[in-house]
């Protein structure tokens, strides 16, 4: 899926210095295939180009123009955004921006995080992705952080964190912005968090709302998830069993409305069934999907 829509933003590229993105160019990105400046390739994520230079005819015509390693064995799963004729490329620990035409690299900026990171990280040592906004281009890192990087030069421009991976979290997904919020959310459900949503101001990197997909006691909502602690081998050596709802939540990317008015999130819902750092122990959970 990355690769063909590499190829459908590329055949109208033309390689040039990105310039900043507004929140028009944003919401009108299915519009502009010479682009793609959004996971899915516009808000309604249909991952689907308009383009018609490469068709069902000449296709089986398409051959390697260039190639680029990301130099490392885990999984590649980012989609890659373009604009202005540069691509910009994600994976665990780093991030890159190369020309389209040529495949030269423009800058790389590597991700440092703490090598037990990786012990507590859900769904791969994976990163889906990144978003871009008003010249920067924003990304999530494995250790929960949220950060922000020159569209020219790769720089840091901030970071902040959004939660603790010895809690259990963790952040693979592309983030997405929307009315001017940098939307992100969080892995990890299998080790018994409650998951959300969360939005950043694009310019400081400070956190503006939190959204949870499952609320705490009290909240509205509540009395539909009962809550139960987890048998004691679900809690980290040295630490009480926590007490969480018998169904635990998992954010996913963020989905945007049509008209962009507010942020909603989808969340799948379950009790785990697989061994963690927080259950050492051969104990089984079980439960049922909502």
């Amino acid at each position: 899926m990355m690769r063909s829509t590499v190829i459908a933003a590329l055949v109208s590229a033309a390689p040039m210095m990105a310039l900043a993105q507004t929140a028009d160019e944003l919401k009108n990105d299915e519009k502009t295939p010479g682009d793609v400046l959004t996971y899915g390739m516009g808000y309604s994520q249909n991952r689907f180009s308009p383009l018609t230079h490469i068709n069902r005819d000449n296709v089986k015509r398409l051959v390697p123009a260039w190639s680029y390693s990301m130099a490392d064995n885990r999984g590649q799963e980012a989609q890659a955004l373009v604009k202005d004729g540069i691509i910009y490329l994600t994976d665990h620990e780093k991030t890159v921006a190369l020309d389209a035409l040529s495949g030269k690299q423009i800058w790389k900026s590597v991700i440092e995080y703490p090598a037990d990171t990786t012990r507590v990280v859900c769904c791969g040592i994976v990163n889906r992705g990144a978003a871009m906004f008003d010249g920067k281009l924003f990304r999530t890192t494995l250790d929960a952080h949220v950060i922000a990087l020159d569209l020219k030069t790769g720089k840091e421009v901030w970071r902040t964190k959004s939660a603790d991976p010895k809690d259990g979290y963790s952040m693979t997904g592309a983030p997405l912005v929307a009315n001017g919020v940098v939307i992100a959310g969080v892995a990890g459900a299998e080790f018994g968090h409650r998951g959300y949503l969360e939005g950043f101001d694009p310019e400081s990197g400070k956190s503006l709302w939190r959204t949870y997909t499952i609320p705490a006691k009290g909240e509205p909502g509540s009395e539909t998830w009962p809550v139960t602690p987890l048998p004691t081998a679900a809690a980290r050596p040295g630490s009480p069993a926590p007490t969480t709802p018998s169904s635990i939540s998992f954010s996913g990317g963020p989905a945007i409305p049509r008209h962009g008015i507010r942020s909603i999130g989808w969340a799948i819902t379950f009790t785990p069934t697989r061994f963690s750092p927080f259950n050492p122990r051969p104990a089984r959970w079980s439960g049922t999907i909502r």
